[in-house]
């Protein structure tokens, strides 16, 4: 399946950009020579199975773990020249979310507030975004699992950064949560006028929000684009336009089964 990379007009510049980014942990190559182009003021959605190698490309994007080879830019800051300039503008949810159990929602927010340098207002602010507000004077360890995970997005958008990065923070929610946290993301670009990676394990949960995705498997890109050339494609390979989600997991079966034939060989 041919690769479209979006965001090349002066129209639409490209805010996070990697070449050939690699990441090896000794015999295992976790994300594999990633190209990706994301447009300022666009939702990008990150696609992949368990393991793709989502989570390591955004912590790379973070400096949380250093790249093998290849490069990166964000908001055309050169990574690891930039790091702390980088981080400046980026709000980031990466797995499960961290925060001090024995302090309250609203006081573990503080303390990043604090760090910040931003004004008391914005806690408030966050934990009204994410649905927070009635459960902020409660302790974190007494959150359930789809509350803290509210939380992690609640400290992600502290200050309204201008570039969020959120891996699965659907994660744990019911269907209402889902809704409310896939509208608020969906909501973000023109409210905040930020850019936002998101990853997910699922194209239909993207597919309401995003802009361009990009499909990983084995830390390989295997597509990156608009839906719209997606769906072109999907039509072309026999696929109804409609059903993405049969088209991305035939896609993920063929580059397993093609690796399986390699590995033979």
């Amino acid at each position: 399946m041919k690769h479209a990379q979006p965001g090349r007009s002066g129209r639409h510049p490209l805010i996070i950009e990697t070449r050939n980014l690699t990441k090896r942990y000794k015999n295992f190559v976790a994300v594999n020579d990633v190209s990706m182009h994301v447009r300022k003021g666009s939702i990008y959605g990150f696609l992949g199975p368990n393991g793709a190698g989502k989570s390591t490309t955004m912590k790379m994007l973070l400096g949380l773990t250093a790249p093998t080879s290849g490069a990166f830019e964000i908001d055309g800051m050169r990574f690891p020249d930039s790091r702390v300039a980088i981080l400046k503008e980026v709000g980031s949810f990466i797995e499960s979310p961290s925060y001090y159990a024995n302090l309250t929602g609203r006081e573990n927010l503080d303390i990043i507030r604090r760090i910040l340098g931003l004004p008391a207002s914005s806690v408030d602010e966050a934990l009204e975004l994410v649905g927070l507000s009635e459960f902020g004077g409660r302790l974190a360890k007494k959150y359930s699992l789809g509350m803290k995970q509210r939380l992690g997005l609640a400290e992600a958008l502290l200050g309204r950064p201008p570039i969020l990065i959120l891996d699965v923070p659907t994660n744990g929610l019911d269907p209402a949560g889902i809704h409310e946290i896939r509208n608020l993301v969906r909501s973000l670009p023109k409210a905040f006028d930020c850019t936002v990676l998101v990853s997910s394990h699922m194209l239909s949960e993207i597919e309401l929000v995003a802009d361009d995705i990009g499909i990983l498997n084995h830390g390989t890109m295997l597509y990156e684009g608009s839906l719209d050339n997606l769906r072109a494609q999907a039509l072309a390979s026999g696929y109804a336009a409609e059903n993405l989600e049969e088209l991305f997991l035939a896609m993920i079966e063929q580059d397993n089964l093609l690796r399986k034939q390699r590995a033979v060989l």
